[in-house]
């Protein structure tokens, strides 16, 4: 790629699409031949979706970028920016399981409980994806464990819809509340029990989850489950009961 340098005026000539483009396809040379304060300018730069090269890289898994970008002056400054859609860099290591993108956010000041235009936070999407390392990674540098989305949804709520009880297991020993409502008036075990994850429905029993708790249409968790899931839940209630 070529690229003219203006000396007197330290300003580089590359075109923006080239520098947008190299932060997609992991192109470090690019940014490693900018010199310090073309770099730090070019942390201002956005894209059609008001997205900066530092999202690109992060969305698009690019470690190398990440750790050049961040380490750049000035990059305290937009580590937290948002896209159009409220998305800071944070939300994308989260979302794609990326610890190694993600512990490089924390160390450059990224904001553990950021929310975007959804009201969710990086924990929201590792917990919707079952990614423990992440949600581990998260809650040891602060994440909350109990804030809500916009429809109502805490990070549990969203990994009892995964089926993944590890995690869910580990968000409830973290302080996750477990009869957390969400703006239907459910939880996260009419979650789990919804999306048929038996073992996470019998997970969130054991740990005192309410059955007989009324969403807002009136339904209970028996009142959602299927005709093959409703024996089990009975059965681990009654367990809970007689103690």
């Amino acid at each position: 790629m070529d690229m003219e340098i203006d000396a007197s005026k330290d300003v580089c000539l590359i075109k923006d699409n080239d520098l947008f483009k190299a932060a997609e396809t992991g192109d470090s040379s690019v940014f490693t031949a900018l010199t310090p304060h073309q770099l730090s300018q070019s942390l201002s730069l956005r894209n059609e979706d008001d997205r900066s090269l530092l999202h690109v890289a992060v969305s698009s898994g690019h470690a190398d970028v990440v750790k050049i970008l961040v380490t750049a002056d000035q990059s305290t400054k937009v580590i937290n920016c948002a896209d159009e859609e409220g998305w800071a860099p944070i939300h994308s290591a989260a979302s794609i399981g990326r610890s190694d993108i993600l512990d490089i956010l924390l160390s450059g000041g990224a904001d553990v409980n950021l929310k975007n235009d959804g009201g969710r936070t990086a924990l929201h999407y590792a917990s919707s994806k079952g990614w423990l390392k992440i949600a581990e990674t998260l809650i040891s540098h602060g994440a909350k464990i109990n804030l809500k989305d916009k429809v109502g949804c805490t990070p549990l709520h969203r990994a009892a819809s995964t089926g993944n009880s590890e995690l869910c297991e580990f968000l409830i020993e973290e302080g996750a509340e477990v009869d957390a409502t969400d703006k239907a008036g459910q939880t996260p075990l009419m979650n789990a029990v919804v999306c048929e994850n038996k073992e996470v429905a019998l997970l969130l029993i054991r740990h005192g989850a309410d059955v007989d708790v009324e969403d807002g249409e009136g339904f209970t968790v028996l009142g959602r489950a299927s005709i093959e899931l409703r024996p089990a839940l009975i059965d681990a209630a009654k367990t809970m009961v007689e103690g």
